[in-house]
């Protein structure tokens, strides 16, 4: 049997590693000591002499040279949250250790709350709602009617086709809906592959009736959103983000909502989040904000995450690969 510990914050501990979680772990592998987490762990170093699999999320440890040194036995990490890269360095990758994410499984909520607003913005959802609060009558459904564009042959344009981006993808199948995609790493092929039709930044904000955005927080990637791309959007278009906040220019975005209040916007992030106090974002009538809502949060789905990394362990065990393994080149890419 193999020697391991947890090492994450309290809270994702309870989330992640629920007692059915660490009940399967625990037909592998023997805990050899408490509950610890990145502070905790440096207090208690020689405790990772004899640990060769590291259960981890949020709040885990650096896996630096002086961890490494100290843990001389370890042969993989098991990761139950999305990106690893807050965890990974140079010395961990020298020594070729697999590590195994639960990005996949913390996909499925993000895609499930993006499908649900796609649905409800084509027609015209939360327009329409704060309207009829604000005029006591349904007036405005008879005004903008024809406007909308409702779910039938509309179109949708997914920015970055990463694992959220394909699943997202695969939710809109039952939907008579057109899909476009804007990735640089996809070609033309493998976007018709996946029912997509790949095309620039710009024509996807032009041609689409929502944008959503899926691409990671890189220094590449910050800003990458601008206000001009707000001001190629169609009438009664709609934008969602549940990347990171700080792909969009925020300032630039505000501007263009203003300009355009037939415009609809769901941000689940924001840059900083939340935004300060005084931010438009909080009064303008067409922008709806969630509270980093849409990835993993409530316990069945942490301790989803949970299962998927006790199925990569029954994995190691058995000498297969593991199906969620991160490489340096994938870590490079991850928000």
């Amino acid at each position: 049997m193999l020697n391991g510990l947890f090492i994450l914050h309290d809270e994702a501990y309870r989330k992640i590693y629920t007692p059915e979680v660490r009940q399967e772990i625990g037909k592998h592998v023997h805990i050899s000591g408490p509950q610890l987490n990145a502070r905790t762990i440096r207090d208690h170093l020689a405790l990772l002499e004899g640990v060769e699999v590291i259960f981890s999320g949020w709040g885990g440890p650096k896996l630096d040279a002086t961890f490494l040194e100290a843990a001389p036995r370890l042969k993989a990490v098991f990761y139950g949250a999305g990106s690893v890269k807050s965890m990974v360095t140079d010395a961990f990758w020298d020594r070729n250790i697999p590590i195994t994410s639960a990005y996949a499984a913390n996909a499925v909520p993000v895609a499930e709350y993006v499908l649900s607003q796609i649905l409800f913005l084509l027609r015209g959802g939360w327009l329409l709602a704060q309207r009829v609060k604000q005029d006591r009558h349904y007036g405005a459904m008879r005004e903008w009617g024809e406007e909308l564009p409702g779910t039938c042959g509309s179109t949708v344009g997914i920015v970055s086709l990463g694992m959220i981006g394909r699943r997202v993808r695969e939710l809109l199948r039952p939907f008579e809906l057109h899909v476009l995609a804007y990735d640089p790493y996809v070609s033309r092929e493998q976007g018709e592959a996946l029912g997509v039709e790949m095309c620039s930044l710009e024509e996807l904000f032009r041609r689409s009736d929502v944008i959503t955005l899926h691409t990671p927080w890189l220094k590449e990637t910050e800003g990458m959103i601008t206000g001009e791309h707000f001001a190629l959007m169609k009438r009664r278009a709609s934008f969602i983000n549940t990347a990171r906040g700080a792909i969009v220019r925020e300032q630039e975005m505000i501007e263009a909502l203003r300009k355009r209040p037939d415009l609809q916007a769901v941000l689940d992030v924001t840059y900083p989040e939340p935004p300060e106090p005084d931010s438009p974002l909080f009064t303008l009538p067409n922008v709806v904000l969630t509270p980093h809502i849409a990835g993993s949060m409530t316990v069945n789905e942490c301790q989803r995450m949970g299962m998927y990394m006790a199925e990569e362990l029954r994995r190691f065990v058995a000498g297969q690969p593991l199906q969620w393994e991160v490489s340096r080149e994938r870590a490079a890419m991850m928000a």
